[in-house]
Parts: structure tokens; C-alpha cells; sequence
């Protein structure tokens, strides 16, 4: 048990900090769009990854750095193509009710979330390798520390959602979400290149 809080507050140093992830979360928070199953998939993605780190298998990413440089090119690609249509997006005056005319569809949802998960390494590499290895040194209570670190997890997830969510009524003005557009653009371009440069 005392391991717990150590997970909790190492679990959401990792998740907190601002990348394609949760910039997606939030804008769609902010549609209203299909919030309940992005935040599902990111929230049940994390236990998977938290429990794939704790049970070991970290050292089998550490072990074979090639999978990780290919998730790294592709992921740049994804990130990338995503920030120029965020930049494209962001040229146009839209409220936010010309963005819900245009939503993508659940599957499209589901395929967007699952690409900004796994298509990161620094998930492999936050997730699976570090978490995994401070929560290997708790030995018998390292459980317990990752039921922490899926706890903060299942915190900020649902909290940026249903915040934004909420949030949505008051930044429906179309010049608050060409900011947003512009800032989500920047993100993914500049973790693009942070990807691309190792």
C-alpha cells in the first residue's frame, strides 16, 4: 500500500505534460465528440502498457531498439501529416458548430486515438521501460505502485475530457478555436521533429 501514492504522482508526472495524446483528448472534449470512448481507450491503453512495464517486459523494448526506431519514423509521419491539418485548419474562421457539422466518425475516432497511443515511443519508452522499472523496485508492492500510476492515469483522462467537455460551451467562439487549432499544430510538429531527431 504505501507504494501507491509513489505510483500515483510518478503516473501522472508522465502523463500530465503536454503531447499528441492529450492535445487530441482535449479537442475532442471540446466537440463533445465521442469523448466517453476516447477517454475509455487512452484510460484502458495505459493499464495495458502499466502492466506490460511492471510485469518485465520493459526489457524487451530496451532489448530491441530497432522496433523503436521504426515506431519513431512512422510516428513522425503521423504526427506530422496531423499538425499540418491542424495549421490547415487553423487559416479558417470556424465556430464551434461549423466543426461539429464536420466530425469524423466513431471508427475514424477510435483509429485517430489508438495511431496517437501506440504510434508513440515515448509511450514504450515512459510507459513500458521507466514506469516500469521504478515500479520494479518496490518489489512485492510494485502492484500496488502501478494501481497508483493506473489510478492518475484514469484521473487526468477523465478530468481533461469531461473538463473540456464542459469547457466546450464557453470556447465556442471561432477565434478561440483557431488558437487551439494553431497550438495543437505546433505540438505535433514540434514532437515530429523531436521524434525524427531522437
Amino acid at each position: 500500500m504505501p507504494a501507491l501514492l509513489p505510483g500515483l504522482f510518478t503516473g501522472l508526472s508522465l502523463i500530465v505534460a503536454i503531447g499528441a495524446q492529450n492535445a487530441y483528448v482535449l479537442r475532442q472534449g471540446l466537440l463533445r465528440h465521442h469523448v466517453g470512448i476516447v477517454v475509455a481507450i487512452c484510460t484502458v491503453s495505459d493499464v495495458l502498457l502499466i502492466g506490460v512495464g511492471v510485469s518485465g517486459v520493459g526489457s524487451v523494448v530496451r532489448d530491441h531498439p530497432a522496433v523503436l526506431t521504426a515506431l519513431r519514423w512512422v510516428g513522425a509521419l503521423y504526427l506530422a501529416g496531423y499538425g499540418v491539418r491542424s495549421l490547415w485548419s487553423a487559416r479558417r474562421r470556424q465556430a464551434l458548430r461549423a466543426l461539429e457539422g464536420g466530425r469524423p466518425g466513431r471508427r475514424a475516432v477510435i483509429a485517430t486515438t489508438l495511431a496517437l497511443t501506440f504510434l508513440n515511443p515515448h509511450v514504450y519508452l515512459d510507459t513500458v521501460l521507466l514506469l516500469g522499472s521504478i515500479a520494479n523496485q518496490y518489489g512485492p508492492e510494485r502492484w500496488w505502485f502501478a494501481a497508483g500510476a493506473v489510478l492518475g492515469s484514469v484521473l487526468w483522462f477523465t478530468g481533461l475530457g469531461l473538463g473540456a467537455r464542459r469547457a466546450s460551451r464557453v470556447l465556442s467562439r471561432p477565434s478561440t478555436w483557431r488558437v487551439l487549432d494553431l497550438l495543437i499544430g505546433v505540438v505535433m510538429l514540434t514532437l515530429a521533429v523531436r521524434l525524427v531527431l531522437g
